[in-house]
């Protein structure tokens, strides 16, 4: 039986001006292991970790990056914080991020995350975790790409990416555009440009450290 061949698909980012968005500048901190970290993880030991063990790390497994992408949307409006506190919360109530066992959710299993106070219990956030499941599973099993990790790695920048100490951090990229765009297209929800590049910072597709960073 022949395997199904995929079709190597590329995209050229162009270099367009995007309107100004609102901006942070951060710089980088000693943390109490020694270690230069940037300066939004150093007020609490849940963001540290966060920083030091998950964020900026290059992702490639799709059930971790179904994982981020979800939470980038549950966290639009509120502070990364909320979110890390609920970290386990989610996990569980999303059947440990099984792909296929959440694409597969129901009307009961949706009044259930409703019902359920260790989540951020908003019902338009939650059919948009549902409908990405599925999004994810009809690019696994289409012809186009290998992965949902292709079909998004495409839109990383070869350029250098380090932030120096005290730059402006935007809310979003051209490539957070075309990402937005792209997944838009493809069925995705809540996956506006903002959510698209802390989505892309959180899963190593774009370098947000600040330059003296351990992880820069």
């Amino acid at each position: 039986m022949s395997r199904k061949r995929k079709r190597q698909v590329t995209i050229n980012v162009e270099e367009k001006k995007l309107k100004e968005p609102e901006k942070t500048q951060y710089t980088v901190v000693k943390s109490s292991s020694g270690r230069w970290i940037c300066s939004w993880a150093e007020d609490s030991p849940m963001k540290k970790a966060y920083h030091d063990e998950i964020w900026g790390t290059p992702t490639h497994d799709d059930q971790i990056l179904f994982e981020m992408l979800v939470l980038s949307g549950f966290q639009a409006g509120l502070s990364w914080l909320t979110i890390l506190k609920k970290m386990e919360n989610f996990r569980n109530a999303f059947a440990q991020w099984n792909i296929q066992r959440v694409a597969e959710f129901d009307a009961t299993d949706r009044e259930k995350l409703l019902q359920n106070r260790g989540i951020i219990r908003n019902r338009m956030k939650i059919d948009a975790a549902i409908s990405n499941a599925n999004a994810i599973l009809a690019i696994q099993n289409g012809s186009e790409f290998e992965s949902f990790s292709q079909c998004i790695w495409r839109f990383s920048r070869k350029s250098s990416q380090k932030r120096k100490i005290g730059c402006a951090s935007p809310t979003k990229t051209v490539e957070a555009e075309l990402m937005s765009k792209d997944l838009k297209k493809r069925g995705f929800r809540f996956v506006g440009p903002t959510i698209c590049y802390a989505f892309m910072q959180m899963v190593g597709i774009v370098n947000g450290h600040i330059e003296g960073c351990w992880k820069s």
